[in-house]
């Protein structure tokens, strides 16, 4: 019976996680023990080839269920190929309702994964190496129940 139900989980993880023609990278980081300290800035590297083309860039979170807040702030630095910084950016993400506590995102079990926009229909203005660095920003160090964050950075898909 255990053999089924992880043949089961394996199956629908691989289903949801299959690859994207659009999807240009797509990278997280785990947090250690689920503590995410103020200090721990996970770092994306992305490369850009394509500057005709326009994308829409995600943050990728998975918290657990006992996370005691309903939003999340992130501190993101962007930084071009040149090494300058094109911006450092304070945002409040909601990843469960603020009333009723329902998680937003898809879940299995007690863990939830977030897909939350954070630039839409951008283009690149030139090719190269592009440097996402995200930290946590909230009052409570270390923040606890965050798994994993990162980047998803996905071609915008042309109108047929």
């Amino acid at each position: 019976m255990k053999f089924i139900r992880l043949a089961v989980v394996v199956f629908f993880v691989s289903l949801l996680s299959g690859c994207d023609k659009n999807v240009v990278y797509k990278a997280h980081e785990d947090i250690d023990d689920g503590l995410w300290y103020i200090k721990n800035k996970p770092s994306f590297k992305v490369e850009i080839t394509d500057t005709t083309q326009t994308y829409n860039l995600y943050y990728v979170l998975r918290n657990a269920l006992q996370y005691p807040y309903y939003n999340l702030y992130i501190t993101r630095n962007f930084t071009g190929p040149d090494g300058k910084v094109i911006s450092n950016t304070l945002e409040e993400v909601f990843i469960s309702n603020e009333t009723t506590g329902k998680p937003y995102g898809h879940g299995l079990g007690d863990l939830f994964d977030h897909k939350i926009p954070f630039l839409k229909n951008y283009r690149f203005p030139r090719s190269g190496t592009y440097t996402f660095t995200i930290s946590q920003s909230m009052r409570q160090n270390p923040l606890p129940f965050i798994i994993s964050v990162g980047v998803s950075v996905e071609k915008v898909a042309l109108e047929k």
